[in-house]
């Protein structure tokens, strides 16, 4: 044998003892032992998670941001005098030779706002600490969100807390019967309750209108909590003579306080069904209600529209009677472009303003459907263009649709004045309200027209411990003061359009 075949039987035989085989093992078994898995969950795979959690919820709170906080000085409300006008009795001022002129009359007024608790509360179990090691702190994240639930609460409080309204009994409704546009083929029964904007947040088609619930505390205590809903109206008639094809509209009187309305309908009086929630003291009905509430139920049966935990929002401040602020309800009515640019209805309030109280507010604050019918009115009411358009000549820079950030108030003396339209994450669709952020008044020792009055600003309590479980609340003891409600204006009842 040469020597080239003894290396290739010896390189032969060496490649056969490096190799085990198993008898037992098929062909077809015989495969890799490890493999990717097609789960992300199982098998030997790295599971690449990020640290820490995202918080994918907004936090706006515009008023809160804008309003003023300042101390309060203890006590159970805040408390304030003012004078509110110089002689008026309008009196002659001319005087004859030597003689002294009459003595002015004065008008004052006393005003307060009782301070009242928020708080919510948030827990943590030891076995969520444990499972969360090395991912999030988890007792942080209830700190954080519950702060952050605070100021969510507290904001839609000072846009529409109601303590002192009562809505009563809602309007009676008037209604009338259309040939077209509905399937009603029989005499509807309709009726109708009054919504505070806690009434309108809580209120839906499915789950009804809440009246007033119960609540039970971390602490095991229990409040009843007025939702806010006033009561159900007596019953309209709309009689159906003939015809499949029928519909309904229904319409009553706005009430001073609700910004908006339940509506309940049937073939029979006594079977009324929520149907539907306007933000207007309007309706067009064209099917059968599809809620399963009926107008009978406990909870539209009592006016529950105040909130004696609350304080008085914005809201609620320009619509008492003796604010002296500026309210028109529409009806159902969309606003009215005047073919110069501005809208009919903002230019009353405006006007009013002015030819009362010499003043202009300077914020409006809108749902997004009033933002965009502003913007459209604007526009299209525009007989002469009298708008202006600035082109970037960069290649690219080419966009599409235009918003009408400010509107022109063309009542002051200083001349016509630009008023911010704000979307506020809370207003209702058919509401407009404007607001004014200082007095144009000299010497008027008013800082702040409006600011939140702390008796106790926000704090956090991580409270003994009573069970494996951290507890932790965020609470704060405030009252908003409006020193001029005469400045806001209120637009309620607008129709999309």
């Amino acid at each position: 044998m040469d020597p080239q075949t003894n290396v290739a039987e010896l390189l032969t035989a060496l490649k056969a003892a490096t190799q085990i085989a198993d008898p037992r093992m098929s062909e077809a078994l015989q495969k890799s032992t490890f493999s990717q898995s097609g789960s992300a969950t199982t098998g030997l795979t790295f599971y690449d998670l990020e640290s820490g959690a995202k918080f994918l919820y907004p936090v706006l709170t515009p008023l809160r941001n804008m309003i003023a906080r300042v101390s309060g000085r203890g006590g159970i409300q805040a408390n304030w005098k003012a004078v509110t006008g110089v002689n008026v009795n309008s009196l002659s001022l001319g005087v004859s030779g030597g003689n002294r002129g009459a003595v002015q009359a004065v008008s004052t007024a006393d005003f307060s706002a009782s301070y009242h608790g928020l708080g919510i509360e948030s827990n943590v179990d030891f076995e969520a600490q444990y499972a969360a090691q090395n991912l999030i702190d988890v007792r942080a994240v209830a700190g954080r969100t519950g702060l952050e639930a605070m100021m969510l609460g507290e904001e839609k409080i000072i846009l529409g807390g109601n303590n002192s309204i009562a809505l009563g009994t809602g309007g009676t409704p008037s209604v009338a019967v259309v040939t077209t546009g509905g399937s009603f083929s029989a005499t509807q029964y309709v009726k109708v309750v009054p919504l505070t904007l806690n009434g309108v947040m809580t209120a839906t088609v499915a789950g009804g209108v809440q009246g007033q619930v119960t609540r039970t505390n971390a602490d095991g205590s229990t409040d009843n909590i007025n939702t806010g809903n006033g009561a159900v109206s007596a019953g309209a008639t709309a009689t159906v003579s003939s015809g499949s094809t029928n519909s309904v509209t229904a319409s009553c009187a706005a009430k001073r306080g609700a910004v908006g309305y339940a509506w309940f309908w049937g073939p029979t009086s006594g079977s009324e069904v929520l149907g539907a929630i306007t933000t207007g003291p309007f309706i067009t009905i064209t099917a059968a209600a599809t809620g399963t509430q009926l107008a009978s139920a406990a909870a539209v049966g009592t006016d529950y529209s105040q909130d004696s935990l609350v304080f008085d929002g914005l809201l609620t401040q320009a619509f008492k009677s003796g604010s002296n602020a500026y309210w028109a309800d529409l009806g159902g009515a969309t606003l009215t472009a005047d073919g110069d640019a501005g809208i009919v209805e903002i230019d009353a309030a405006l006007k009013d303003r002015w030819d009362n109280y010499r003043l202009s507010p300077d914020t409006m604050w809108v749902n997004s459907q009033q933002a965009l019918d502003i913007g459209r009115k604007i526009l299209a009411g525009n007989a002469n263009g009298a708008f202006r358009i600035n082109v970037d000549m960069q290649q690219g820079m080419i966009a599409g649709g235009i918003m009408v950030s400010a509107y022109l108030n063309r009542f002051s003396m200083d001349g016509a004045k630009t008023i911010a339209i704000k979307i506020h994450p809370n207003m209702p669709a058919g509401v407009i309200l404007m607001t004014t952020r200082s007095l144009p008044y000299p010497l008027s020792n008013v800082g702040n027209i409006m600011q939140i009055v702390t008796r106790q600003e926000y704090y956090q309590i991580e409270w003994p411990l009573r069970s494996r479980r951290y507890e932790y609340g965020v609470y704060a003891d405030e009252v908003l003061q409006h020193y001029a409600p005469f400045s806001m204006c209120l637009i309620t009842g607008i129709k999309a359009g």
